[in-house]
């Protein structure tokens, strides 16, 4: 779908094939979404037949190349679509929050209004996630310590950006890394950064060998990101680790 709104949502997917048209579905109905653009990052499932029947603008890597790179590959082919128009908004949202996408509004609100440049939701329901917590950790003390800004969910994807912000920020970090790396170059670079609660929730990481190898991929992203912007933080990494 494609429309005037002044926000473009775009949805990073890999093998979201079950959730991704509910997704793609709450989140064109957002108020002022005139563009849905799924990156499908190398799926090996119907991910991109799904959202494209569902009404989104699909854009595939032939490869998995990580949420960075699909992300940047969104906000690409929105700027195409919109090349001689009005820059929109960028909300990224994930693709599996399947209905849930429908609460994303109070992100775009701030940006819109201009009392923000970017939001990060708060999701209101909260649901375990295995072995989070020290990523959260680290990625809450990185950016305290380059900024002073205390994250309440600081790996958080929903996010809303205005186009110029999406620009600053420009390369983003890699994989996983993105999130933690957002706040903390815009914050040094003078843009408003708030976070916004939200009635959002996506699946659950389980405790199985694939979400813990899910994890440590995210832990390697996030300390990257942080090696160069607060080494100190990685340096000190074993003061974050859990008391035994």
């Amino acid at each position: 779908m494609s429309g005037n709104g002044d926000t473009a949502v775009v949805i990073p997917a890999a093998n979201e094939a079950d959730r991704i048209a509910a997704t793609v579905t709450a989140a064109a109905a957002l108020p002022g979404v005139g563009l849905v653009v799924v990156v499908d990052d190398g799926s090996a499932d119907q991910t991109g037949r799904v959202a494209r029947a569902a009404g989104a603008r699909v854009v595939r890597h032939s490869r998995n190349r990580g949420k960075a790179a699909a992300m940047e590959t969104g906000a690409e082919a929105v700027r195409l679509l919109d090349e001689g128009g009005v820059s929109r908004h960028l909300l990224f949202l994930d693709a599996d929050l399947g209905d849930t996408a429908q609460a994303a509004a109070p992100l775009i609100e701030p940006v819109r209004s201009g009392a923000a440049d970017m939001t990060i939701a708060m999701f209101t329901t909260r649901v375990k996630l295995g072995g989070h917590g020290l990523v959260v950790r680290l990625s809450k003390e990185g950016i305290r310590r380059a900024t002073g800004f205390e994250a309440a969910q600081p790996l958080n994807g929903q996010r809303c950006l205005t186009r110029a912000a999406f620009e600053a920020a420009r390369p983003l970090a890699h994989g996983f890394g993105v999130e933690t790396a957002l706040t903390i170059d815009l914050l040094r670079k003078g843009f408003r950064v708030v976070e916004v609660e939200v009635d959002m929730a996506h699946r659950a990481t389980g405790t199985d060998w694939r979400a813990q190898l899910h994890r440590a991929r995210q832990l390697r992203d996030v300390a990257r990101a942080l090696a160069v912007r607060e080494p100190v933080v990685v340096r000190n990494l074993d003061k974050l680790l859990p008391k035994r």
